[in-house]
């Protein structure tokens, strides 16, 4: 199913931006495992629109009602079920425009992949808002791992040019990865956060958007983990990744940064530190041969620009077959690189929480 991830850890998402709710189904979940509720609605929250003006206008609590698999804050073993319910929906924005084409959308190839049949408003399963749901399994995933000592964070590595720092490749630290999700504005470095917030404020004035690049990284991980060729940890999370509305790109360690090094600036040099195998870089992103070589896992997720616009835009009437001119009404994020950074930790923490268990490493 292609709402569906993972092999021993299966998460199942369901629900329109405009339906009743969006929801998940997490089925292999271990038992036991005490949930702390105030750190997980802490982090869903993170990804909740509506919170400042380089987010979308629209309004939701998304709290997570548990239907299933948590009793009284511990995991039972058996499927966790939860629905978010959707409760700031303006559905007439979307009535005149059912058949028209919003350029950079999926209205068209979702027409003629479901026969018509396809919910377009707020652009229907395809919308951004499914990644409510993965948000709370991924929170779920980052409690479980944290319990292990492996500790995943991200930031908004750009926006519109301007670049946040990096974090260290090497030594990354617990408290650098976690300490951009406490902030309001997820950077490392606050004054280029502030240059970013102009930015997107001048393309939302503008009636236009831009987008950016999530940094994310994973430390604690031990050496072995994944497969050579196409079972490898970039593929698998980057299956996961390309899952996000939006993502166009990814990339690890030097990513397309690699090719214009010679062998002898791209190759890392191994050492031994305290008994353990180390690099002096880690241009390799953590994985070598598709498997994990115990440095930090670090990787680069492209956004396009939001492309929800207000300004007047070529397009197709699909139904009638003819062409026309769109002006897309609703509420929308001018950035929506902003609110993933908390869905970057969070199908970064499934797609490893799965990869683990299946290899049975936990």
């Amino acid at each position: 199913m292609s709402s569906e991830i993972g092999n021993k850890l299966k998460v199942s998402l369901f629900g329109e931006s405009h339906g009743r709710g969006t929801g998940v189904v997490i089925d292999g979940f271990p038992s036991g495992i005490r949930i702390d509720d105030e750190k997980l609605l802490s982090f869903t929250a993170r990804r909740r629109p509506g919170r400042d003006k380089t987010s979308t206008a629209r309004r939701e609590d998304d709290i997570p009602e548990v239907l299933s698999g948590i009793l009284a804050g511990v995991t039972c073993g058996t499927p966790i079920a939860a629905v978010i319910k959707n409760t700031d929906q303006h559905s007439g924005d979307y009535k005149n425009i059912s058949h028209e084409a919003r350029p950079g959308h999926a209205d068209y190839t979702g027409f003629v992949k479901y026969r018509g049949y396809n919910d377009v408003r707020g652009g229907g399963h395809f919308s951004a808002r499914i990644t409510a749901p993965l948000v709370f399994a991924g929170g779920l995933c980052l409690q479980y791992l944290e319990q292990r000592g492996i500790y995943i964070g991200a930031h908004l590595a750009s926006v519109a040019g301007i670049k946040d720092e990096k974090f260290d490749p090497c030594r990354v630290t617990k408290e650098e990865l976690l300490s951009p999700g406490h902030k309001k504005f997820p950077v490392i470095d606050d004054e280029a956060g502030e240059m970013m917030r102009e930015e997107i404020e001048k393309a939302r004035l503008d009636g236009d958007s831009v987008g950016g690049i999530v940094e994310v990284a994973a430390t604690g991980l031990p050496a072995g983990l994944g497969s050579p060729i196409f079972d490898t940890v970039e593929g698998r999370l980057s299956y996961g990744y390309y899952g996000i509305p939006a993502v166009k790109g990814v990339s690890f360690g030097a990513g397309f940064g690699a090719s214009a090094m010679r062998g002898s600036e791209n190759n890392d040099e191994f050492y031994m530190e305290d008994e353990v195998v180390r690099t002096r870089t880690n241009n390799h992103g953590g994985i070598l041969g598709g498997i994990t070589s115990g440095m930090p896992v670090t990787a680069m997720i492209a956004f396009k620009p939001t492309p929800s616009i207000s300004k007047p835009q070529n397009t197709v009437d699909y139904v009638e077959n003819k062409d026309t001119v769109i002006s897309i009404k609703g509420r929308h994020d001018p950035c929506v690189a902003v609110r993933a950074v908390p869905v970057v930790e969070a199908v970064t923490a499934v797609v490893l929480m799965d990869m683990l268990l299946e290899e049975g490493i936990f």
